[in-house]
């Protein structure tokens, strides 16, 4: 047989069957995949979702086609088209997707009329399937029952889309309009009783504030695993506006800056987390259509209805009217929906929500006490380091993560030692690679600790602890280093800093942070800029030296990977960020530093895409020490004369800028007081840049992963450290008082 014809036949044969098992494999491969990119940034993962996410559509809408194509055929793999019309419905099933997964972007949710408009013809659809065997198929009960699943379904991811909608969120967040005290008869009132001779006066008469507190009046210093979800929730309930932009009163202000003035940098930083993660499953998951008792309702109406069309397709099918492998993918099908559906119930039953739920019930009967148990709604919720290095543990570890607990790095002297060759550098620039394969070579993952959680929380505590009135609030929130340069005395810094633009600030401190960390940290400088090495310190108690490194390179990276957090305050950090390269591969060139890494050493340069899968103790130690000569080398050129007198200002490039702020923080008297100034700039660089990042930026970055800029904007908000709050009191009302 021509081979042709023979790949047409078998095309023919299993195309339906094999589109219809891929479907559901999308499913399945969701429902447990889709929560892992809230806790986990890697790339391989996030595209494997991105991938999956968008076949998952495309393919059940060609299965959909297809069985309408083969129903007409009287000749051919399916000549009875009963089971294709049983099939149809089970793809209106996996349209709705999901429970994990409804918008993989913030943009999909503004496309929720798309899908309504879908639903209506996928419904038609499905219908003319149904009706072109009908009634003369012996399933068109199980058929009804499917269909009815498939619209429950898909109708929850529709709502889903629509309630988490820019427009839609927003207005469900919005009060009733308040038109305050009825003027015109007020004062018709006042001018009848004036013209009486009546002493009359108008009064505002202060209205009762109900102030929910939650607080617990027990004052515990830590909090446990439930406690913290219960007031990660009521943060939620109040300040899900924050998404939209919205403002809020000062008396929700004090009441969430109370609270967390109180709590140690861990708790604090749980309840951010949790908030966080509330504020993702309204974004990107069916939770606020599930949470509810017509979701639960609806829930329960369609698993029964799959429960019913099994158990009929089971009494109705003939063996013999059917091919046995038919039947075996009907079967697979609808095990496939009782079992996702089973899934989501137990994802729903021991999510966030239910216990929170649960745990709100002041006097609960035995019924919620059991319900509590069974759940383990007390359970520990965050992972404890027990040195277990087993697959099963570090998985269980992720799955308990509430993001990925890690930063991401860019390094500028490491970018410029090594480069790309010429050629393979315009290549990959013409196919539009730059960016995806700079991130995988030069952008590297590091966890975020404990020291510098505590590090930002105190900086952030303290700030607050002084920001007692709007006015010095709004001074600190707009502060991008030099406030703490004020605060520690230290003036002569002031210019590297209030005098230029945030991003040639952040590369200029990237720069001198750099050339800090890897030469002498004891090394003094004549005026001449000259270098006296002592013997390098590096026991910090708190260790500042790592943070600053850890901070200095994760605001480069977001300032370089991740524009469009930083977009409102960047500027021209992007064309800065190339001249401040261009010089300093041109000064490494000169000094031939790192001159293998380019020109004709190009295979070198293209086995370095696979450094992580080998571990080259070696090659890490080499590279250490050509990042210290680089430094060593820029620190020892002479800088009496400003860069500028001598290169004009058409170069953007900044690097020996940052060498004379690298030559004014080792004027500082001991190690350990440079560094220490030198993470809490960074941490106040970090804060003003998450305090000026855009809200729905903030909310986009929580299905990649999460950033630590996210921690900290809502973090500060909460603190009262942001422009937020401008609502006055204002709870009083016109009174009309008679005197006698």
């Amino acid at each position: 047989m021509d081979l042709g014809k023979l790949w047409k036949k078998l095309w023919a044969t299993w195309d339906l069957r094999a589109v219809i098992l891929i479907s559901l494999f999308l499913q399945i491969l969701l429902i447990f995949a889709a929560p892992l990119r809230k806790r986990v940034s890697k790339v391989k993962i996030y595209i494997t979702i991105w991938l999956a996410y968008l076949l998952a559509d495309i393919t059940a809408n060609f299965a959909v086609g297809l069985i309408s194509k083969s129903q007409d055929e009287k000749f051919g793999p399916f000549a009875n088209p009963d089971l294709l019309a049983f099939w149809a419905p089970f793809l209106l099933v996996h349209l709705g997707g999901p429970d994990t997964i409804t918008a993989f972007a913030l943009e999909d949710n503004e496309l929720w009329l798309r899908h309504l408009l879908g639903l209506g013809f996928e419904c038609w659809a499905v219908a003319y399937a149904f009706f072109q065997t009908y009634p003369f198929t012996k399933l068109w009960l199980p058929t009804v029952l499917m269909f009815m699943a498939g619209i429950i379904k898909y109708t929850e991811r529709t709502r889903a889309l629509y309630l988490a909608s820019s427009r839609r969120f927003k207005e469900s967040l919005l009060t009733k309009p308040d038109p305050g005290p009825n003027y015109a008869k007020l004062m018709d009132e006042y001018t009848s009783k004036k013209d009486a001779r009546l002493p009359t006066k108008i009064e505002m008469i202060p209205e009762p504030i109900r102030v929910n507190r939650i607080e617990n009046p027990k004052e515990r210093k830590e909090l446990t695993d439930l406690e913290v979800l219960q007031r990660a929730f009521k943060f939620f309930e109040t300040f899900k506006g924050l998404i939209s932009d919205l403002i809020f009163s000062f008396r929700e202000r004090n009441h969430s800056r109370d609270f967390f003035l109180k709590r140690s940098s861990k708790d604090a930083f749980k309840v951010v987390e949790v908030e966080l993660n509330f504020f993702y499953q309204v974004l990107y998951t069916k939770s606020t259509v599930v949470q509810d008792t017509i979701g639960y309702l609806f829930r329960f109406l369609s698993f029964n209805f799959n429960c019913a069309a099994f158990a009929l397709f089971k009494y109705y099918v003939d063996k013999k009217e059917f091919k046995k492998i038919d039947i075996g993918i009907t079967y697979t099908l609808l095990v496939g929906a009782i079992a996702l559906d089973l899934v989501a119930f137990t994802m729903v039953l021991y999510s966030d929500w239910t216990a929170v739920t649960l745990a709100s019930y002041e006097h609960p009967n035995w019924f919620i006490k059991a319900l509590k148990n069974l759940l383990m709604v007390d359970r520990e919720r965050w992972p404890k380091e027990a040195g277990k290095k087993s697959s099963c543990f570090l998985f269980g570890k992720i799955m308990q993560l509430r993001w990925s607990e890690s930063l991401s790095k860019y390094n500028l002297i490491h970018y410029c030692l090594h480069p790309r060759s010429e050629w393979w550098e315009n290549t990959i620039r013409i196919f539009g690679l730059t960016n995806m394969l700079d991130g995988i070579k030069y952008v590297e993952p590091e966890k975020f600790t404990d020291g510098l959680r505590d590090l930002i929380f105190e900086e952030l505590k303290m700030k607050s602890e002084l920001a007692d009135d709007l006015e010095t609030a709004k001074e600190i929130f707009s502060a991008r280093g030099d406030w703490i340069l004020r605060f520690e005395s230290c003036t002569d810094l002031l210019r590297w800093v209030s005098e230029v633009d945030f991003d040639e600030s952040l590369i200029m401190w990237h720069i001198a942070t750099e050339l800090c960390y890897n030469t002498g940290e004891g090394n003094k400088l004549t005026n001449n800029g000259s270098t006296n090495a002592t013997n390098p310190n590096s026991d910090d108690k708190k260790n500042f030296r790592d943070m600053s490194k850890l901070l200095s390179d994760y605001m480069l990276y977001l300032l370089i990977s991740q524009a469009t957090m930083l977009s409102t305050v960047a500027g021209i950090g992007q064309i800065r960020f190339r001249d401040t390269c261009a010089e300093a591969k041109k000064f490494f060139l000169g000094r031939k530093i790192g001159k293998s890494e380019g020109g004709l050493n190009c295979c070198r340069n293209i086995v370095s895409y696979c450094k992580c899968f080998c571990d080259n103790e070696l090659e890490k130690r080499q590279q250490k020490d050509l990042q210290k000569q680089a430094c060593d080398s820029i620190l020892a050129v002479n800088t009496v004369v400003e860069p500028v007198a001598v290169k004009g200002d058409r170069s953007k490039s900044i690097l020996f800028d940052a060498c004379m702020l690298a030559k004014e923080l080792k004027k500082i008297e001991s190690t350990e007081r440079m560094w220490e100034i030198i993470s809490k700039v960074w941490v106040e660089l970090l804060s003003y840049g998450a305090s000026h990042c855009r809200a729905n930026t903030h909310a986009a970055q929580l299905s990649k992963g999460g950033q630590l800029l996210t921690l900290v904007w809502l973090l500060m908000a909460h603190l009262g450290l942001g422009n937020q709050f401008q609502i006055s009191e204002g709870h009083a009302r016109a009174k009309l008082i008679v005197r006698k």
